[in-house]
């Protein structure tokens, strides 16, 4: 059995991710086919300028007529935008940005302009105190910046949002509380844990978010009406109608030693009970961190790419089977769902 002290460590560790970020000036330095750049982006909504890193593919031309697609990149609990180079405890795997620059040149997606911001553990929320507003940093003044000063998307079409971790749990709430701004998120391993209130929620649910830090963010004591408001499952189980038409990817490793496995089937099958057509992928043998990041992140980029260019899967020979199976359907009294690629089910 652990210590006290030792699971105090073990989460210290695990929020721990790089050194605390100086302040960054502009400076473009990493031998990749595109490009990775350190700047800093002014706020009010948080202890501001945030330091920022951008990715812009290689050829990246400023006055091209059909301006690229967006990526917002979270990093994990206690990282920052560094990891856009090297992702933590994970030697050898590279960053989000370097991944990124490799399914770029592997097709996997277009050419595409990418931005992570450094958040430490503040969980991309906005504090229930107004102290900090990360959230709002978010969708206000990063998007804002990377519109103003790339040649990118001004609008939902082409807008999308990625993580891992706490970067997972941030991409995927703003994406489901505003589906009107991404047309798609790629959401790996998230929390909080497999609940739709604060009182479900177990001891093993809150290994690593130390009580401070909590009641920091979600108020001493909790607002559990807050909590709830900015948990994704309740969000989905509230308005899943919301949900459609936007692109959602879940993903998880079934050895995560956070338990991620869990919140993240919880996650799925609260879209699943509710028709909301998705990707989910539990990866055998993978863990919360680790080589696994590699292959994993290409696939949730794959995913995006299949937004940008959805591939050709219900083709003619589809559509006749089906047409089929419908008849013999009818015959013997089933249920017969129209073909939908927003939703899964029939209600």
């Amino acid at each position: 059995m652990r210590s006290h002290a030792t699971i105090a460590a073990l989460s210290a560790a695990l929020l721990w991710a790089t050194t605390a970020v100086a302040e960054v000036t502009p400076t473009t330095a990493r031998a990749m086919k595109g490009t990775l750049t350190d700047s800093t982006v002014p706020s009010t909504n948080v202890p501001g300028p945030v330091a920022i890193t951008y990715y812009l593919p290689k050829d990246y031309d400023a006055k091209r007529a059909e301006p690229y697609p967006l990526l917002i990149q979270l990093h994990g609990g206690g990282g920052s935008n560094l990891a856009m180079e090297s992702l933590p405890f994970s030697p050898g795997v590279g960053g989000m940005g370097t991944l990124l620059d490799q399914a770029v040149e592997k097709t996997m997606v277009p050419p595409m302009v990418s931005v992570m911001p450094s958040a430490g553990n503040s969980f991309y929320m906005n504090f229930r105190d107004g102290s900090q507003k990360w959230e709002d940093f978010v969708l206000n003044d990063l998007l804002s910046y990377m519109r103003k000063n790339f040649n990118v998307v001004q609008g939902r079409q082409g807008t999308f949002i990625t993580g891992i971790s706490m970067g997972g749990q941030g991409s995927l709430r703003m994406a489901v509380k505003h589906p009107e701004v991404f047309q798609a998120v790629a959401s790996q391993e998230p929390g909080p844990g497999p609940a739709l209130s604060y009182d479900e929620l177990t001891l093993r649910d809150k290994l690593i978010q130390p009580d401070a830090l909590i009641k920091q963010i979600y108020g001493d004591p909790i607002d559990k009406a807050y909590w709830a408001a900015n948990n994704p499952a309740t969000i989905i189980k509230r308005d899943p109608s919301r949900l459609l038409g936007l692109g959602i990817y879940l993903e998880v490793g079934d050895q995560d030693m956070l338990y991620r496995d869990q919140s993240t089937e919880f996650v799925h099958r609260v879209l699943f009970d509710a028709g909301i057509s998705h990707e989910y992928r539990l990866v055998k043998g993978a863990d919360h961190v680790g080589a696994s990041l590699a292959p994993r992140s290409l696939d949730a980029f794959a995913f995006i790419g299949r937004q940008l260019d959805p591939p050709k899967w219900i083709d003619d020979a589809v559509l006749r089977t089906r047409g089929k199976i419908d008849e013999t359907k009818k015959e013997r009294g089933y249920p017969v769902t129209p073909f939908d690629p927003n939703r899964i089910h029939a209600e």
